[in-house]
């Protein structure tokens, strides 16, 4: 029985010289090829093993390169004045340099930033700028990273810069009044002689109803200063007010309900179309009533009996208000528009020349643009372009 244990199985030897002596040459054979390919295979590590070392040279210098890189962005980040503050691709703090770290109160690795918004700014009615608890100001802008995602915001205070052009705006009002104060001296003294001369006759023997015809005129007259001297104030302070959240069609309301009486009196029409969607502003609620009112009145005055005036207020994208003053008065020449927003500058022997000029301030204080619309005959069109006011989220 066969066992592989105990019977192997021998292969066929050669049994002649003459097959004995191809084996040997067909060994040579094999092993000159495997003594070549071994060669060839040692030329190929060698090559590739030279590859190697220039690639990894290459690979250690582009990585020295990229350290030294990283070094000088650090050193740059920490020497740049303005703060630096990297988010990742979910809105998340990954980085902040030394400068954003000493605005900001807390900024931990790994907060979202939305959160650190929420805590440490307040909206400004000035868009891009936010102010911190201890009331310094900050302007922000940012830029995406590209496809890999996340935001670099550039943190910078501007407080002193505002500071600065707050005083500028104000020496430049301070010194358009002391340019006028002829003038003014002049319209303040007419409606004061009035009311002195009618107060006067209150003095005589006079009929009651005389009496109180003159008490009136007086009043009027000293109403008059009055309204010359808190324009004048209103002016100097620039429009500036205690800064608040608005609700536009409340705002509208309240205009519609204090002017809807005066153009009835003059026999005007009177229409408003508020398609503010309930948008809000920021700033200061009585000094935006009344740049508005301050148009109105001008339109009204601009008409004559039976002519109309339309106060528009209207989304213009989800990032502005415009509002628009239309009447169909005379309209106002092109050299008069040209000097429209001057401080005392007016075409009506009884205006101050303060109104306009109320309301470019009040609404560039609001950082708004005013400009206006006219042709001679066919009535006059003011426009504001209000920001509105937006998330707590810079």
């Amino acid at each position: 029985m066969y066992s592989p244990m105990t019977d192997p199985v021998i292969p066929n030897l050669p049994s002649s010289p003459e097959e004995l002596q191809q084996a040997f040459n067909l060994f040579n054979q094999v092993s000159e090829q495997l003594t070549g390919a071994y060669m060839d295979l040692q030329k190929e590590v060698e090559q590739l093993t030279s590859a190697l070392e220039v690639t990894n040279h290459e690979l250690r210098r582009q990585l020295e390169e990229k350290e030294n890189l990283s070094q000088r962005l650090r050193r740059l980040l920490a020497a740049l004045p303005g703060g630096v503050v990297v988010l990742d691709a979910a809105g998340q703090v990954d980085e902040a340099n030394p400068a954003a770290l000493a605005l900001l109160r807390a900024l931990p690795a790994g907060e979202a930033w939305q959160a650190v918004c929420a805590r440490e700014f307040r909206p400004t009615s000035v868009p891009g700028e936010w102010l911190l608890a201890d009331d310094r100001r900050v302007a922000i802008s940012s830029s995406r990273m590209g496809e890999q995602g996340g935001e670099i915001l550039l943190l910078q205070d501007v407080t002193e810069a505002y500071r600065l052009q707050e005083q500028l705006q104000l020496h430049k009002r301070l010194s358009s009044m002391g340019e006028m104060v002829a003038g003014l001296a002049h319209q303040l003294r007419t409606p004061l002689a009035a009311a002195l001369l009618y107060t006067s006759h209150l003095r005589g023997e006079l009929a009651t109803e005389d009496r109180e015809r003159f008490a009136d005129k007086a009043l009027a007259r000293l109403h008059s200063l009055e309204r010359l001297i808190k324009d004048m104030l209103v002016f100097v302070r620039g429009g500036k007010g205690e800064q608040e959240r608005i609700a536009v069609a409340a705002l509208v309301a309240d205009v519609q309900h204090v002017m809807e009486p005066q153009m009835a009196q003059h026999g005007l029409q009177f229409a408003v179309a508020d398609r503010s969607m309930g948008a809000s502003l920021l700033g200061s609620r009585q000094a935006l009533s009344g740049a508005l009112l301050n148009l109105l009145a001008n339109a009204m005055q601009a008409c004559n009996k039976g002519g109309q005036v339309t106060l528009t207020v209207e989304m213009d994208g989800s990032a502005w208000l415009v509002c628009r003053v239309q009447d169909t008065g005379r309209g106002i020449p092109q050299q008069v528009q040209e000097r429209l927003f001057e401080p005392f500058f007016t075409t009506r022997t009884d205006g101050t020349g303060l109104g306009l000029a109320i309301v470019r301030e009040v609404t560039q204080m609001h950082g708004g643009e005013v400009a206006v619309n006219s042709a001679e005959g066919k009535g006059s069109e003011f426009v504001l372009r209000l920001p509105l006011a937006t998330k707590n989220n810079p």
